[in-house]
């Protein structure tokens, strides 16, 4: 058995994941590992730029006919996976130093995680979020209403979103500069057990694209697993290589409530379909004076999402 199975889903980002897996090759040493390409209808050339590589790399393709989502195509990776590990990497990142040997080991001196990420840098350093708290009705009232900003309150709240919170506690990097244990982690790099995938499954396929890393994250903790962000290990993540401004966020709505749907009682779906829809109307208002047009439209359309 490999030590690692890597799977990047490709959506018309061939550059970016010619990049990405140069980055794997070239920085990985000291233990054994593949890379599942999988390809969701790219109309870019993709498939054609890769297939020769698979000479060159441990590399193997699969070329879907319709794009299939993120969740359901790393399905496809996993089943084909070889790995005691399976790490989920998004296409518009960079892997540098020997980091995933390093991580590989960490896990293999704890065995009770079952979920990791590391650390997530702008070309210039500065730090993303990597991951956050599983959204509770009271997390997403205090998202939705901005009471996670002010100062004191994100400490009991444990944001949903802590890159999100505008507090001196969670602002900018401060959050993220710490190893912390985490409810969920960023699906941008996700490295878990094999034990996990045969407890838990597969990924849900109701889940488009954003979201169904915390669904995953939620069905490991109520197996027994821990989940760590471990800021020790960084990559560079460029982001949005492969969507408009506007569809991270309504993916997210649209996560949320079949997260909702399917993990919480019913009783609480309309709840969060309320703080959802008032949400987006503050947004409409606040976002569209200081950001302009573009912002209140997106929200306008969330708000008919909700």
């Amino acid at each position: 058995m490999l030590d690692l199975s890597i799977i990047i889903v490709n959506y018309n980002t061939k550059k970016m994941t010619l990049d990405c897996i140069r980055s794997v090759v070239n920085n990985t040493k000291g233990i054994t590992y593949e890379i599942i390409l999988v390809d969701n209808a790219s109309i870019d050339g993709s498939v054609k730029l890769m297939r020769p590589l698979i000479k060159k790399y441990p590399l193997r393709v699969i070329a879907n006919k319709k794009n299939l989502g993120f969740g359901e195509a790393n399905n496809q990776g996993i089943k084909k996976g070889k790995g005691r590990y399976f790490l989920l990497l998004n296409t518009d990142t960079l892997i540098k130093d020997n980091l995933l040997m390093e991580m590989v080991k960490w896990m293999d001196s704890h065995p009770d995680v079952g979920i990791v990420s590391c650390a997530l840098k702008n070309k210039n350093g500065t730090l993303q979020g990597g991951g956050g708290y599983f959204p509770t009705l009271f997390r997403v009232f205090a998202w939705m209403s901005f009471l996670e900003d002010i100062p004191g309150l994100d400490k009991i709240i444990k944001p949903f979103h802590p890159m999100h919170s505008q507090s001196p506690i969670y602002k900018g990097e401060k959050f993220f500069k710490k190893s912390s244990e985490l409810d969920w982690v960023t699906g941008a790099f996700f490295l878990f057990r094999r034990e996990v995938f045969e407890e838990v499954g597969f990924f849900d396929k109701a889940y488009f694209m954003y979201t169904e890393e915390v669904d995953y994250c939620f069905r490991a903790k109520k197996a027994g697993w821990k989940i760590w962000y471990l800021p020790y290990w960084s990559i560079i993540h460029f982001g949005g290589g492969s969507s408009t401004r506007e569809f991270p966020i309504l993916s997210e709505y649209k996560g949320i409530k079949t997260f909702y749907r399917k993990n919480m009682p019913s009783w609480q779906f309309p709840i969060l379909r309320f703080f959802l829809k008032t949400g987006a109307l503050l947004r409409i208002i606040i976002l569209g004076m200081i950001k302009g047009r573009e912002a209140a439209v997106t929200y306008v359309k969330a708000f008919s999402i909700a």
